[in-house]
């Protein structure tokens, strides 16, 4: 492990300067990232952290805003991860959340940090989580993580989101059932924003009975995000399910899908190195030679040195 720098010993004491270079670290990768991972241990676990996704359009990113102003009224400080789609070409975010959240710039209770998605499928960069285990551990009370919200596979945030939100835009209608496979079955709370639209009581009634067919009932609430209409509610509605449910990021089940992540990873960086023998299987694998299970028991003795080197 590197030495630790001199300016994490901030973090613990939420130093924002601190906090912004504890970041860069683990979103890139730095040499001092470990450093920064060593230190937040111990500390995880205080943060409300509360997942806004959902369509684009509905509203997602002035909901945010409407909610820290609750959040920051109660004196709760705030920490905001704001997924952005990436640039093809560089990889950057397009940063479209912070723009939005330029009102709460001046405020020292609210850090934004804005994500690239980096074409991962589920919206959410590999580096989110650490990311919002930094904020957690510098102290912040809340932390909000809104994501892209390109479609059914936002599911990612299942695991990283204490609560998890999704926010309607007025008028699905029939689209309910449509959608329901996707981002609507993670939802601990279903949120009509828009709810001075004629469409949005009808929007809520099919919602609630859209959830009470499946296999759980799931609140639905109604805000008016620009004028801060039902969004005390809101924030109510999710410190109350954070009692209820818990830390999901420190539940056993989350660690072992992070575990298993993480191996997945390392392997796909090893076979991708190719080499003879990796070769030789993932070409018995495309001929039918040999089965997925057999081939990955195969590979995974490989790696251990164990396997066939031929």
């Amino acid at each position: 492990m590197s030495e630790a720098p001199a300016w994490i010993e901030g973090l613990a004491r939420g130093d924002r300067a601190a906090l912004a270079r504890a970041i860069t670290a683990v979103e890139n990768d730095t040499p001092a990232a470990a450093a920064v991972l060593a230190a937040v241990r111990g500390r995880l676990g205080r943060a409300l952290v509360i997942g806004i996704t959902g369509a684009p359009g509905a509203g997602k990113s002035t909901l945010t805003a409407a909610m820290i102003e609750v959040l920051r009224a109660g004196g709760k400080s705030v920490g905001v991860v704001a997924v952005d789609p990436s640039s093809p070409i560089t990889g950057g975010a397009i940063l479209g959340d912070r723009i939005r959240m330029t009102r709460h710039a001046g405020d020292d209770g609210v850090f934004v940090r804005s994500l690239a998605a980096r074409g991962h499928l589920g919206g959410l960069s590999r580096t989110a989580e650490r990311v919002i285990d930094v904020m957690d551990a510098s102290g912040r009370d809340a932390v909000i993580v809104e994501t892209v919200g390109t479609g059914q596979n936002e599911v990612e945030i299942a695991g990283i989101a204490d609560v998890r939100v999704v926010v309607v835009a007025p008028g699905l209608g029939d689209d309910v059932q449509a959608i329901k496979a996707g981002i609507l079955e993670i939802a601990d709370l279903l949120v009509v924003n828009k709810a001075d639209h004629p469409l949005a009581d009808r929007t809520a009634r099919q919602l609630a009975i859209g959830t009470e067919l499946g296999e759980r009932a799931v609140p639905v609430l109604k805000t008016v995000a620009s004028s801060g209409e039902g969004v005390a509610a809101l924030v109510e509605a999710v410190v109350e399910l954070r009692r209820t449910l818990g830390c999901r990021r420190l539940d056993p089940a989350h660690r072992r899908a992070v575990l298993a992540g993480a191996a997945g990873d390392f392997l796909a960086e090893r076979i991708a190195g190719g080499g003879e023998a990796i070769d030789a299987l993932a070409t018995a694998l495309a001929e039918g030679r040999i089965g997925r299970r057999d081939a990955a028991r195969e590979v995974l003795a490989l790696l251990a040195g164990k396997g066939r080197t031929q």
